[in-house]
């Protein structure tokens, strides 16, 4: 399988209001790959498409080789999936919640199979439910109280537990994090690296720049529902400028870095020089070889400011695609 995610010209219009537009998305088998945008952005329309839970208005959209419209429910059989709005019976239990899905997807299997027994059956719930056990007790969750009496974090630990405890080969995440404390963050992390390296595929959106940062192979980031670049994340922080920062022995003029190749927003505070760099270092250093340095610091852009440099006045720099500002988007 060459693609676990497939779009071509994937659109999708409410009225007047844009959805997303001419999307093309490519996802890799064994990847973790990072949609990100602020809300609005059309990440949960994306995702939703994806899962055939609402038609396209244009293009189509293959997941595990499948049509994501015709062959939706083969497609569901075979993801772990994390709604942004998880929402749940209060009144019952994270365990029953985990029984009752693990039960329905025995029977699933059943009637797909044809072959497989009740007992086949059972042992496929209760290695389920072990291990959604194991998995809660990573995350620090109690299976046997009450929804309604857990928290906001807790509930979004339940919602975890029932998009990956029966190791699906792909993984739809929407904001998984939301909710968490960073210890609890870490071992998400953790978890989702442990998939990468079993081969599964995870599609994680979110607008949590430092989470993708830390764990996603490829980035893409979406604006007013288009793509606005589609990266591996050391290439898209690797090309964003840098910060530079000088400390001389004695005051220099600050003029003569301002000529150099790739460098922009040039200040000085006595014998302290700062410069932003887009490309290299070499004819910088060579400039400040020129004088005595006492220090000198290099500081690589976040995520963060990569992200906020694709909304900057509507465009994307550094020659990629523009992109036009517009009426509501949806989510």
């Amino acid at each position: 399988m060459e693609h676990a995610i497939l779009t071509e010209r994937l659109s999708k219009a409410y009225g007047r209001r844009l959805g997303i537009a001419d999307l093309d998305l490519q996802v890799r088998p064994g990847e973790v790959f990072g949609f990100i945008g602020p809300n609005g952005a059309g990440k949960t329309t994306t995702i939703r498409l994806l899962l055939g839970l609402i038609r396209p208005t244009g293009g189509r959209a293959t997941v595990l080789g499948l049509d994501a419209q015709g062959q939706s429910v083969a497609v569901h059989r075979s993801i772990g999936y994390l709604p942004g709005d998880f929402g749940v019976d209060v009144r019952m239990t994270g365990r029953q919640l985990i029984r009752y899905f693990s039960r329905l997807r025995a029977s699933d299997q059943s009637r797909h199979a044809q072959t497989v027994g009740a007992g086949a059956a059972s042992v496929g719930i209760r290695g389920w439910e072990a291990s959604a056990q194991q998995m809660a007790d990573r995350l620090g969750l109690d299976l046997d109280v009450p929804m309604g009496r857990l928290s906001r974090g807790n509930r979004q630990k339940i919602a975890l537990v029932q998009a990956l405890y029966h190791r699906p080969p792909l993984l739809i995440l929407d904001e998984p994090s939301t909710g968490l404390d960073p210890l609890v963050q870490d071992t998400f992390m953790q978890i989702i690296r442990e998939a990468r390296a079993e081969g599964r595929t995870v599609f994680l959106s979110s607008h949590v720049l430092s989470e993708v940062e830390r764990v996603c192979d490829r980035v893409g980031i979406v604006r007013a529902g288009r793509m606005a670049a589609l990266e591996t994340t050391e290439s898209l922080l690797e090309k964003r400028r840098k910060r530079v920062t000088m400390v001389f022995d004695r005051v220099v003029d600050a003029a003569v870095f301002t000529s150099l190749p790739g460098v922009s927003d040039v200040w000085a505070d006595g014998p302290r020089i700062s410069l932003r760099l887009h490309d290299g270092i070499d004819a910088v250093i060579k400039e400040a070889s020129r004088h005595t340095v006492l220090d000198m610091v290099v500081e690589h852009p976040t995520l963060d400011e990569v992200f906020m440099s694709y909304y900057d006045e509507g465009t994307v720099p550094h020659g990629g695609q523009t992109l036009p500002g517009g009426g509501p988007v949806a989510s």
